[in-house]
């Protein structure tokens, strides 16, 4: 009874039930909200306050932004039928002026986004250059995650979500992590161009997930182990969300001598050998089950799929 007191409280107030609208299309920023709404940043930030007292939003912090998405599904689900019963078929002149408005965050975060791949397009080619290409790579990668549907996904080190967009529409869920608040901006504006409903990004160190053990079915490490200080802590941390029977694969370069790559590109590791990547493995409790080798440039790429052993007899029935 106190849960339901709290959900009724919470909803009391047109503009909280706008938020909760919006927040089902895309997770917004407080400043994002504001811009829809038309109220002052405070006052969206009062009714947000409310909302996560009751459960049925979550606060993030992403530097100096604060994102806001839907809370607990146990809690938010019933409210969104309720929501779409009483609402019926027909939009109010409220709702289209928020949808209106929804669409301009859409399009300036797109904007933004291209803005930023256009200062940095010189920074990027000069590494994709060195290289096979990245459509190859990526073909490789669905290669050894084969054609069944990947469950729950992590992107570790999402970066601009390109593995997001790659995957997730085969994912139940899908969550992208990183550490970089900049990169996460970008990730979002292609994320909310795809429509993907499922996915979920995160502010995050990639040695600190911030997911349960077993949380996860596969996890994707895509050109990211090279900035590491400590590779093997981030896949012995990679290996723990994973649920038994779950894979990890990393897609990164084999050893190379591009010194000025630490300089220019903050690289910490001049690439991999297999058997840094299996030692690693077997420090995590993963089998290593599979190693491509893609040559077609300076660098080679490779790529490495370990498995979390699934769970013995004994295991299942002790759980």
């Amino acid at each position: 009874m106190t849960q339901a007191l709290e959900t009724f409280r919470a909803l009391a107030d047109s503009s909280r039930l706008r938020i909760l609208r919006l927040l089902r299309s895309m997770e917004l920023s407080v400043g994002e909200l504001a811009l829809v709404l038309g109220q002052s940043q405070p006052r969206v930030s009062r009714h947000v306050k409310i909302l996560c007292d009751a459960g049925l939003t979550e606060r993030r912090k992403e530097g100096s932004w604060v994102f806001v998405a839907l809370g607990a599904t146990r809690l938010v689900a019933p409210v969104l039928i309720a929501i779409d019963a009483l609402d019926g078929e027909g939009a109010d002149a409220e709702g289209a002026t928020d949808a209106a408005r929804l669409a301009a965050v859409r399009a300036d975060r797109a904007s933004s986004a291209s803005q930023w791949f256009e200062a940095h397009a010189s920074e990027w080619d000069a590494i994709r250059s060195l290289h096979i290409a990245e459509s190859e790579v990526e073909a490789a990668m669905q290669r050894l995650l084969g054609e069944a549907p990947l469950g729950r996904l992590v992107d570790i080190g999402t970066g601009t979500g390109r593995m997001i967009e790659l995957f997730a529409p085969r994912a139940r869920t899908a969550l992208g992590i990183d550490r970089s608040s900049e990169m996460l901006r970008i990730a979002r504006a292609k994320i909310g161009e795809h429509g993907l409903a499922n996915t979920e990004l995160r502010q995050a160190d990639l040695y600190s997930l911030p997911l349960g053990d077993g949380a996860a079915d596969v996890a994707i490490v895509h050109h990211v182990l090279h900035y590491a200080q400590q590779p093997g802590a981030a896949i012995v941390e990679a290996a723990r969300v994973l649920a038994p029977g779950g894979r990890l694969v990393i897609a990164d370069f084999a050893p190379h001598d591009r010194e000025d790559l630490r300089a220019q590109d903050a690289h910490t590791r001049l690439g991999f050998s297999d058997a840094q990547i299996e030692g690693w493995f077997a420090t995590a409790g993963l089998a290593a089950e599979r190693i491509e080798t893609l040559e077609g440039g300076e660098l080679t790429v490779k790529i490495w799929l370990g498995r979390k052993p699934a769970a013995t007899l004994h295991e299942v029935k002790a759980a």
